[in-house]
């Protein structure tokens, strides 16, 4: 596995299919950086870590989630620096944080299988909430490289955070794209409604979770069913 550079500012880790790790993707700036989620274990983040300091990197400042889901969130205490992210995905983590200590990680580890390889070897399985919440929309400023990261109307969950690297015209979009969690269909109205998002921003790339970068039009026309 490699460290892919997209853009000026931004690298990613690509996805993996067997555990179901998403892209981690990282936005570097003049004055700090910043992660796009927070991987599916402390193994996953360690690893991303790792390629970083190897491409002389420097771990970031912030790591901003993009929805509650295990294989974007469980890792975040092992990362560098504070995380954020919106008041509803906090919410999530919290009633899994509870829902673990109290019953044990074996309601986790029955999700499937790329749960299970995760987490193979008895790994311990650790929930945090975020260090910061944010509402409706954020900006921030990493020197020289604009982000940023609003709440959006989303088929998959209904917490959907979108990070949007402005200098870059890059816009990441979690799972925001995929049908409803866990196996439902795709909600025509919702995926409009992201797609007018999407339009709005008009971003030249897009960065779904567990897809390779593509142009927006591509995006659009499978979010669409076009």
């Amino acid at each position: 596995m490699e460290l892919q550079k997209l853009t000026e500012h931004i690298w990613y880790m690509p996805f993996e299919e067997e555990r179901d790790r998403p892209n981690l993707g990282y936005i570097r700036g003049e004055k700090w950086s910043l992660a796009v989620d927070a991987g599916h274990s402390d193994v996953h983040m360690k690893e991303f870590y790792a390629l970083l300091e190897k491409q002389g990197l420097p771990l970031p400042d912030l790591t901003v989630l993009t929805h509650w889901h295990w294989d974007h969130t469980f890792a975040m205490h092992a990362i560098h620096g504070l995380s954020i992210c919106n008041a509803r995905t906090n919410d999530y983590l919290k009633e899994w944080k509870e829902k673990i200590e109290k019953n044990g990680p074996s309601c986790f580890l029955a999700i499937g299988d790329s749960v299970r390889k995760e987490y193979a070897g008895n790994k311990e399985v650790i929930v945090v909430p975020s260090d910061m919440i944010y509402h409706g929309e954020m900006t921030l400023d990493l020197g020289g490289c604009t982000v940023k990261i609003l709440e959006s109307e989303s088929p998959h969950t209904d917490d959907a955070t979108l990070v949007y690297v402005c200098e870059d015209k890059t816009l990441f979009l979690g799972d925001a794209t995929c049908s409803a969690f866990p196996n439902g269909e795709k909600d025509k109205d919702l995926s409009r409604k992201l797609a007018d998002t999407i339009k709005k921003i008009d971003p030249e790339i897009c960065v779904e979770g567990h897809w390779t970068p593509v142009e927006t039009s591509d995006t659009l026309a499978d979010l669409l069913g076009e």
